[in-house]
């Protein structure tokens, strides 16, 4: 397979609008080339609606999409029927089914056709699924007997196998563990066709060749990977600050230019109505000169305010140029935990299929410890997050709370009422607070002006993350020990950013399952445990993850 020397996708003039009206692109222009694209944007910018008009699930209103060769698309959520064969899937069962006949003596033409030249299609196939870390799986079996993890990797192992032009992804590596995620990215690195990836994954779009970002109503392209985009728009961001300063500098000099033109004028108008009182100068001689002097101060006065306008303008300029990266910026002192106190204790705790082998959990977390849980998929990460928050009781053991905030973010986020405000839900959670309090707490979480009254329920993906966010940590109690599961799944990467930042505020205990290497290593984690399934909790070095 040979790239294509032109763009191998083209979109003209696109736009796109659901069914109420609502605008996702207007005349947007978009060409990505051939080799490895990541496609980046805040939540809602239109990445997943992106790759659907470009696969075709969705039919643009206006403008047009070409694209080279045959597309296949992975979507974020893989619609696929539980009673559906694993064969069926990877779109090989007619086939073998023909193979199999021909096996048995049927000599029917009909089958001669199917198999067509496909003699190794079961072949080729499991080598796609051993590929993936799939060698456990079937071909016999259904789809509702494999994980969710499992079942992406298998949509991908489909798609691989079917060879397309362009591979489309959205968000391949959500619910992945980290060797299913290991997989992946050997996947991507060595695919030979065109690759567009959307992803919060920064591991993932570290592979790619370029970055493409949609902002509102253009795009923009980037030579190189997630760290190489950031790089530049770090560079970007500091130039532009930059004139801004030179800017505002220039604002305040042509001002006092101004105010210093406005003194010498007056101090001018002054020493000439002086002169005519006196009559050192003749009437006529005296209204010449007033005139002459008027149209002179006209132009003065109108040099300096047109440099001051001028100089306006380029502020103007400058500020829209600095980009709108909103940041949390708190402080959550009242979060802190002794370092000697001790805030969980698990003795033992296990569930009734000793899913934590034979001996179950033993945990003491002390201080403001930072532990990550790190694990296969169906470990029991989650359970064990469950089970030491006290949402679950543990069927063996103990679970000894020594702290009395704790505060759980589980992997959907569905802890806030959907029909209440954002000032409704804070106010539930921290009840002694002001008005004005809340208020101010909504603000440090980029609530502002009338944003607090908004339902949650009409919120963006990342918006309503910080109001979650905000909910937790200005929980009453305050949160001493806060546990997280998988935080970072379905974020993008400004959330990811803003979570990085609030956690960096929290003082307290934080224990977090999470597959995001990068992020681990970004909130200062202290201790990694490994939750194996049926054989419990070992303590790790940073470096073996």
């Amino acid at each position: 397979m040979s790239f294509p020397t032109s763009p191998a996708i083209v979109c003209s003039d696109l736009s796109f609008a659901w069914t109420d009206g609502t605008p996702v692109f207007t005349g947007l222009d978009v060409a990505i080339g051939a080799g490895r694209t990541g496609l980046v944007g805040v939540n809602g910018a239109g990445k997943s609606t992106l790759l659907k008009l470009i696969a075709g699930a969705l039919t643009p209103t206006g403008g047009s999409i070409s694209a080279v060769g045959d597309i296949g698309y992975l979507p974020q959520h893989l619609p696929l029927d539980a009673d559906r064969g694993v064969d069926d899937v990877l779109g090989i069962a007619e086939t073998r089914r023909a193979l199999l006949a021909i096996e048995r003596g049927d000599v029917d033409e009909r089958n001669f056709e199917a198999v067509g030249d496909d003699w190794d299609v079961e072949e080729r196939a499991r080598a796609e699924l051993d590929r993936l870390g799939l060698s456990h799986v079937d071909l016999d079996r259904t789809v509702g007997t494999l994980s969710g993890g499992e079942s992406i990797l298998l949509g991908l192992a489909a798609l691989l196998l079917r060879r397309p032009d362009v591979l489309l992804l959205d968000e391949p590596t959500n619910n992945l563990d980290r060797c299913a995620r290991t997989r992946l990215y050997d996947a991507v690195r060595t695919y030979p066709g065109v690759l567009v990836v959307v992803s919060h994954d920064r591991e993932l779009l570290d592979l790619v060749e370029r970055i493409v970002e949609l902002l509102p109503g253009h795009a923009r392209t980037y030579g190189g990977n997630l760290t190489a985009y950031l790089e530049v728009l770090a560079q970007e961001r500091e130039t532009a600050e930059r004139l801004v300063r030179n800017a505002q500098t220039d604002v305040r000099k042509q001002k006092a230019e101004l105010a210093d033109a406005q003194v010498r004028l007056a101090r001018r108008a002054r020493t000439g109505r002086k002169a005519e009182l006196e009559k050192r100068v003749p009437k006529i001689v005296a209204g010449g000169r007033k005139r002459a002097a008027q149209v002179s101060a006209g132009r003065y006065k109108g040099m300096h305010e047109d440099r001051l306008d001028g100089a306006r303008t380029r502020l103007t300029e400058a500020k829209d140029a600095v980009r709108d990266d909103k940041e949390i910026r708190i402080e959550l002192p009242e979060t802190a935990v002794p370092a000697g106190r001790t805030v969980l204790t698990l003795e033992g705790v296990n569930t009734e299929a000793e899913l934590y082998g034979p001996d179950g959990v033993d945990l003491i977390v002390r201080g403001p410890e930072r532990i990550a849980l790190v694990g296969d998929n169906g470990s029991g990460k989650s359970t064990l997050l469950r089970l030491l928050t006290g949402e679950r009781a543990p069927d063996r053991g103990t679970v000894h709370l020594g702290v009395e905030g704790v505060r759980h973010l589980p992997q959907r986020l569905d802890i806030l009422d959907e029909d209440a405000s954002v000032l409704a839900n804070l106010r539930r959670a921290a009840p002694s607070a002001t008005d004005g309090e809340l208020r101010a707490r909504l603000a440090r979480f980029l609530f502002k002006g009338n944003r607090p009254e908004q339902p949650v329920g009409t919120l963006s993906g990342g918006e309503r993350f910080r109001a979650v966010l905000a909910a937790l940590m200005s929980a009453e109690p305050a949160p001493h020990l806060l546990v997280l599961d998988e935080p970072t799944n379905n974020l993008d990467l400004a959330s990811v950013r803003q979570l990085e930042q609030a956690l960096t505020a929290y003082r307290g205990a934080l224990v977090v399952a999470s597959h995001d290497l990068p992020f681990l290593a970004s909130i200062g984690i202290t201790r990694r445990l490994c939750v194996t399934r049926g054989e419990g909790v070992e303590e790790i070095e940073n470096e073996e993850v």
